[in-house]
């Protein structure tokens, strides 16, 4: 006695309700059919009559409303979503009408679709699709893409795709409707070769023609089956049918779609490559202007935080003035007091400071300067040593010594053709020898030039030049091995017993390169807030082309599900895509804002490159992609594909 056979697809009673407005509309009406594994069946209706529902529901891309389907004797009914994807990547072929190949892939690539989500090894998929192209005649179409192909060559490549993974199940959409006749006919004995092989073949047509090479014929009107032969067990026994055991498929691991997601990823970035260019720009500019305005921020805070330490972190600043007041133009401090500060324990120097602008004359020559009137220690106090000659001593301060030290600028502007020592250079309406040149210091945190000055002694340069002994500044040096904040207590209570009131401001160097690097790092934070919205602006572009992709790739998608993909994939496709352009937008961003510092270093402005900035600057450009490509890869990912695949 013959054992019972399995049918490979049982419907029982199938109804599949649409919603259309306000009214649910039955497109199949308690449908119920039986098809054995290795027949040749072909669905035949007019349009509009239920068979392309039919074949959805067939092939998994649809569920049915209510109704019980068996595949193999499973119920895949309440299967997910996966479940589903996995059924259809080991089980089923596809062959459309419209082909459905995807463009920007060749002959090969098309027919490898399958084998890629079922985890096949790139070697074996490359060998396998060879062979089913070498078996279809296409064995000089490998490397040739969609739109070099005639209709017939690229339903061909529909067939050879749909028996990648095996095919034990071949539905077949209207697979002549847009071939000539003689194409067609061709296909159609295709069809009949693969129903005698064992493929079990579902045909769905609206053409009486084409259905006359099927085993069995199956009419539909109205969502009902008006006519059906049925299986036919003598067919079934003539055969071997390929049954789902037989094939060799699995599931790949996560790098292993990973891998293959980048190299579909590059393929779709570079199928258009103009709109790619597009999106990169705008993470390119956020990232390269990220690198920029922190290299300038922090060369900015540490040009001036260095100008500041070069003078010593042992220092007080004295001004006159009552605390939180400016102190411009006071007269609280004099000489002095600066003299009593130094001899307080652990104070090396006090030196008075007092400044105005001057015209310096000399060979006929004008140069407005600044003429600084301070005691012979401000060179050591200030880390300022003369370059040649000598600084003045403090036997020219008490003698009111008429002896000068040029800076550099006020050096060449007087000086330009010859030596500035033992020259005499008239400063206002008093001669002066140049006894030295003093170093070059350059431009001041506020940008004035420092070597544009002139030093006198105080008590010459005070009374003889600016007539006045009031100081403008104290710089009171400590001994490095003293207490700073006790060396500051102690000129403090000095210059209270004084004064009798708190008409000075002190202050420590220690605070001002605190109180500065504060500011800058606000400043910084501020330049880089700047250069991130930059970049998000350009997380927001990446969103917006990944959502338009999506709707152009609407179709590709629904092949990719109709072909196995499952949620995953699509979505780690998607998310890698657009991981792919922010990070290739960054590592360019990255070049260009390096490129554009080390430029604008080399015109003269302070920078300062530190790995931090670049990372984060990547990092960022990174987690955009990652975070503003999620939406449009969950858009994708939950598509319907029997939606993505009617979608123009």
């Amino acid at each position: 006695m013959t054992a019972p056979v399995t049918p490979v697809i049982e419907l029982r009673d199938i109804y599949r309700t649409f919603r259309n407005g306000d009214e649910d509309v039955d497109v199949l009406k308690g449908v119920s059919l039986t098809i054995l594994p290795g027949e040749f069946v072909a669905i035949v209706g007019a349009s509009g009559s239920g068979k392309s529902t039919l074949m959805n529901l067939l092939g998994c891309l649809d569920r049915p409303t209510r109704g019980q389907y068996l595949f193999n004797g499973q119920d895949v009914s309440a299967l997910s979503k996966d479940e589903l994807a996995a059924l259809r990547r080991d089980a089923f072929g596809f062959v459309f009408q419209s082909y459905n190949l995807l463009p920007g892939g060749t002959a090969r690539e098309n027919v490898e679709v399958p084998a890629v989500y079922a985890g096949v090894s790139r070697l074996e998929r490359h060998r396998r699709a060879e062979a089913l192209l070498t078996r279809l005649g296409l064995a000089d179409r490998l490397g040739h893409q969609p739109g070099q192909l005639s209709g017939g060559q690229q339903q061909r490549v529909s067939i050879a795709r749909a028996l990648m993974n095996g095919g034990q199940v071949i539905l077949a959409d209207e697979p002549t409707g847009a071939l000539d006749s003689h194409t067609g006919e061709e296909v159609m004995a295709l069809f009949a070769e693969l129903a005698a092989q064992g493929h079990t073949l579902i045909l769905i047509t609206h053409d009486a023609k084409v259905a006359a090479h099927a085993d069995r014929v199956i009419e539909i009107s109205d969502g009902v089956i008006m006519a059906d032969q049925g299986p036919s067990l003598s067919q079934y026994e003539q055969r071997t049918p390929i049954t789902a055991t037989s094939l060799n498929t699995r599931p790949g691991n996560f790098f292993t779609n990973l891998g293959e997601a980048l190299r579909m990823s590059l393929s779709a970035l570079t199928g258009n490559l103009f709109r790619t260019v597009l999106t990169l720009l705008g993470i390119v500019i956020g990232v390269a202007s990220v690198i920029t305005m922190l290299a300038i921020g922090d060369g900015a805070r540490q040009s001036i935080v260095d100008r500041i330490s070069s003078m010593g972190s042992n220092l007080l600043l004295v001004r006159p003035g009552a605390p939180n007041q400016r102190g411009w133009g006071t007269t609280t401090l004099i000489p002095e007091d600066a003299y009593a500060v130094s001899e307080l324990p652990g104070i090396v120097a006090a030196i008075p400071e007092q400044s105005g602008t001057v015209t310096l004359r000399a060979g006929g020559r004008d140069h407005s300067s600044e003429v600084m009137a301070t005691s012979s220690a401000f060179s050591a106090v200030r880390s300022w040593p003369v370059e040649y000659g000598s600084f003045f001593t403090r036997e020219d301060e008490l003698d009111f010594a008429s002896v000068a030290v040029l800076g550099q600028t006020a050096a060449k502007a007087v000086f330009p053709d010859q030596d500035p020592l033992g020259q005499y250079v008239m400063v206002d309406n008093v001669l002066f020898l140049v006894i030295g040149v003093i170093s070059s210091r350059g431009a001041s945190p506020m940008g004035r030039d420092e070597d544009d000055v002139i030093i006198v002694p105080f008590e010459s340069g005070g009374v003889r030049l600016l007539g006045r002994r009031y100081l403008r500044t104290m710089t009171v040096a400590v001994a490095s091995d003293a207490d700073i904040y006790a060396a500051q207590q102690a000129v403090q209570d000095l210059l209270l017993r004084r004064h009798g009131v708190e008409d000075f401001q002190i202050r420590n160097m220690e605070s001002i390169i605190e109180s500065v690097t504060e500011t800058q790092n606000t400043m910084t934070l501020l330049l880089g807030s700047i250069a991130a919205i930059s970049l998000l602006v350009g997380g927001i572009g990446v969103m917006n082309i990944m959502l338009v992709s999506v709707t152009e790739r609407t179709r590709e998608i629904g092949v990719r599900m109709a072909t196995g993909a499952r949620t995953g994939n699509i979505m780690q496709q998607f998310l890698t895509e657009a991981v792919l352009v922010s990070a290739l937008g960054g590592v360019l961003g990255v070049l260009i804002g390096l490129s554009v510092t080390l430029m604008l270093e080399k015109l003269g402005t302070d920078v300062a490159f530190s790995a931090m900035p670049v990372m984060l600057a990547f990092g960022c450009a990174f987690m955009t992609g990652l975070v503003f490509g999620y939406l449009p890869a969950r858009k994708a990912a939950h598509l319907d594909p029997v939606v993505a695949l009617a979608s123009e």
